[in-house]
């Protein structure tokens, strides 16, 4: 219960800092990726079911809020928080590398994906300027910052279980 409310905290405060604070701390009008570095992480940690609705409550918060298509962000943060989550049988407490490929790759599928399903069916065949105005730089930008608030969050994710387990064996 306490993991479940932390998560939920989490994804509201990293869609509220993505909407305010992004826009002050892009480095040439691009911003870190903060919904990705949550919901990747939730899922690998948590499992396919954290992620995907972590995923799902995340891109419903982004949709509602700045969506063009309708349950576009629902589906695509559903998707990656459910891929994540599928990696939870080798998760190592200790190793920080997984979790930064997996959320560098999360980041940029998301970006290609947005390219792809906004832009390029639009007639807007820029994708070599996508790629490297865009896309890359927010790759870099999200996994500098994912080196500074993973190592945290899963921190306190860890201890919530073995507090939850703790009080699970002390009940039966």
């Amino acid at each position: 219960m306490r993991r479940n409310l932390f998560i939920a905290v989490c994804m509201l405060l990293a869609f509220v800092l993505q909407s305010t604070v992004g826009k002050w701390i892009a480095f040439g009008g691009v911003s870190p990726n903060l919904l990705i570095i949550a919901v990747a992480a939730f899922g690998f940690m948590c499992g396919t079911k954290c992620g995907l609705i972590t995923g799902f409550v995340a891109g419903i918060l982004w949709d509602m809020f700045y969506g063009s298509m309708p349950g576009f962000y629902a589906m695509l943060l559903m998707y990656i928080g459910y891929m994540n989550g599928a990696f939870k049988q080798i998760f190592y407490k200790e190793d920080i590398k997984l979790p930064l490929i997996l959320i560098m790759i999360s980041d940029f599928i998301y970006g290609l994906v947005c390219y792809i399903l906004q832009f390029l069916l639009r007639g807007r065949f820029h994708f070599p300027h996508y790629m490297l105005y865009v896309i890359l730089p927010e790759v870099v930008y999200t996994m500098l910052l994912t080196m500074v608030i993973y190592p945290p969050l899963k921190s306190v994710t860890l201890k919530l279980d073995d507090l939850s387990q703790g009080r699970e064996s002390s009940n039966a």
